[in-house]
């Protein structure tokens, strides 16, 4: 998915300190990563990414998509923008990504006991509505109610 550029248009990755490689287009960037091209505007916005110009047009690097990735990857896993954000910081800042390490696993440690905490709360819930089912299952058959009743599984189909 190489973008076409007319003589002289065509941004220098090398000028921004990256190699030269592929560039994508909003559009062909959106697709590759199964996105909408609003959700890469969104990230641009909030200076996650920054694209580079050929003319009126955004053009995205394989840094930019590699940046998008982690993005998506952090807010699927329940990190926010700012979490986020300072990750990649400070992969621009230590080239050994000591620091960037460091913080991910702090990061993710600390999202890893959140999960668990809210497994337990969830767990807990569950438990007091299959209770609470199950009295009310038992207080319609002592009416004399005589209608089906639903089952836990037909709940799920």
């Amino acid at each position: 998915m190489e973008l076409t550029y007319t003589s002289g248009t065509r941004p220098s990755p090398e000028a921004h300190g990256e190699p030269a490689g592929q560039f994508y287009s909003v559009t062909q960037l959106a697709l590759d990563l199964g996105v909408t091209a609003r959700t890469i505007r969104f990230y641009e916005d909030k200076d996650l990414i920054a694209p580079r110009r050929a003319g009126n047009n955004r053009v995205y690097t394989q840094r930019d998509r590699a940046r998008m990735i982690l993005i998506l990857r952090g807010k699927k896993l329940g990190f926010s923008l700012r979490e986020i954000k300072e990750y990649l910081d400070l992969y621009d800042v230590d080239p050994t990504q000591a620091k960037q390490l460091r913080l991910l696993l702090t990061a993710v440690h600390d999202r890893i006991v959140q999960l668990e905490d809210q497994r337990v709360a969830l767990d807990e819930a569950l438990g007091e509505l299959r209770e609470v089912e199950a009295q009310t299952h038992n207080a319609l058959e002592a009416l004399g109610n005589h209608d089906r009743l639903i089952t836990q599984s037909e709940y799920r189909e």
